[in-house]
């Protein structure tokens, strides 16, 4: 049975930040907690006929900014999940979280909720930086929240880093990350500011270093991680050893999983026919909200063809350092290996593919 997770995306935020292309909104007046959580379980309901009788591995809670919804509202979503699907006993259960909407108490409760691992969208620990990547939070404020997680009994926990941030040195990027190190995180995402289309940045872009000096300062935060036991398991993922994320890793090996909110996507394989299928919820979070009570909120779906299944793999698998095995290509996609033997075999006498 191929591997099921659960990914439940929470879209709102403090506001905008001008680099992100997530689909996020700015909350306004008034967070619509109760009618979200009523929302989210009901389109799960719709999808239990297609997974009936599997249980999910990791459970991920994304947005947005899900720190903004209270510890009461993910209580009430988190025992629905429950009450609805069979959860393996040691599931990972992640929450994104601002530093700058969080505080002892909150971070005690979602403990007590089941949520037992957390990642923190830090970004820098320079206070200039931070204001030009338009965080509402600033250095204190992220080492506080880290620190307040910490005594709240969250020992799994990422930080997530950027480097190649407007007017960013190669001191200031290693300073970022050895103030990060210093914390002795579970887990780095450690990764390349990038400008995206239909952000403010792509349409109004800063300057950002120069080849030359990400190319220095990425180098040299590489070897900085590996002598403090990080291994790098996948392009921007680095992990202390078995605290790899459950979640992404089922992402990356063409795992299935449920999405189920705003904007979510799904990927799930039929067990009778090997026929993979892929759904995107409708994106607007009030306009999903009310698709919800009338039915169902997908607003996309198709077959993944076979001639696409060989793709789809491999442009997730191999984003991991241990790359793929035969059997694990065969489980995913339901094709023999022969399927690209020979072309494997001609990327491995250009060099580009080792076979071992």
């Amino acid at each position: 049975m191929i591997p099921l997770s659960l990914y439940i995306h929470l879209p709102w935020c403090v506001r905008k930040c001008p680099y992100c292309d997530f689909n996020s909104h700015a909350v306004g007046d008034k967070l619509q907690e109760q009618r979200y959580v009523a929302a989210l379980l009901a389109d799960l309901e719709s999808d239990l006929p297609r997974t009936w009788g599997r249980r999910i591995l990791s459970i991920f809670i994304g947005g947005g900014t899900p720190s903004l919804f209270s510890p009461e509202a993910l209580d009430t979503l988190l025992s629905g999940l429950r009450a609805r699907l069979p959860i393996t006993a040691n599931c990972e259960i992640t929450m994104e979280a601002n530093p700058g909407t969080v505080e002892q108490g909150r971070f005690n409760a979602y403990r007590e909720t089941g949520i037992n691992r957390l990642s923190l969208g830090i970004q820098s620990f320079n206070d200039l930086h931070l204001k030009a990547l338009g965080r509402i939070h600033d250095a204190s404020e992220a080492h506080r929240a880290i620190e307040t997680a910490q005594k709240a009994g969250f020992e799994n926990f990422n930080l997530d880093i950027m480097f190649g941030l407007p007017g960013q040195s190669i001191t200031e990027g290693l300073s970022d990350l050895e103030a990060a190190l210093k914390h002795q995180p579970a887990h780095l995402s450690w990764y390349q500011l990038t400008l995206e289309p239909n952000t403010y940045f792509h349409v109004h872009p800063p300057t950002l270093p120069d080849e030359e000096t990400i190319d220095l300062l990425f180098s040299q935060g590489q070897d900085r991680l590996a002598a403090q036991g990080f291994e790098q398991y996948e392009v921007s993922a680095y992990a202390q050893h078995g605290k790899q994320c459950q979640h992404n890793l089922n992402y990356w090996e063409f795992g299935d999983y449920i999405g189920i909110g705003a904007g979510a996507h799904a990927k799930l394989t039929s067990p009778a026919d090997f026929g993979i299928e892929r759904f995107q919820r409708i994106r607007d979070p009030e306009q999903y909200m009310q698709a919800t009570i009338e039915g169902s909120a997908i607003s996309q779906q198709h077959h993944v063809k076979q001639a696409d299944r060989t793709f789809e793999f491999m442009l997730n698998a191999l984003r991991l350092s241990h790359g793929f095995s035969q059997q694990l290509f065969s489980e995913r996609t339901g094709l023999e290996f022969s399927h690209i033997e020979t072309r494997v075999s001609e990327l491995a006498d250009m060099g580009l593919i080792s076979i071992e």
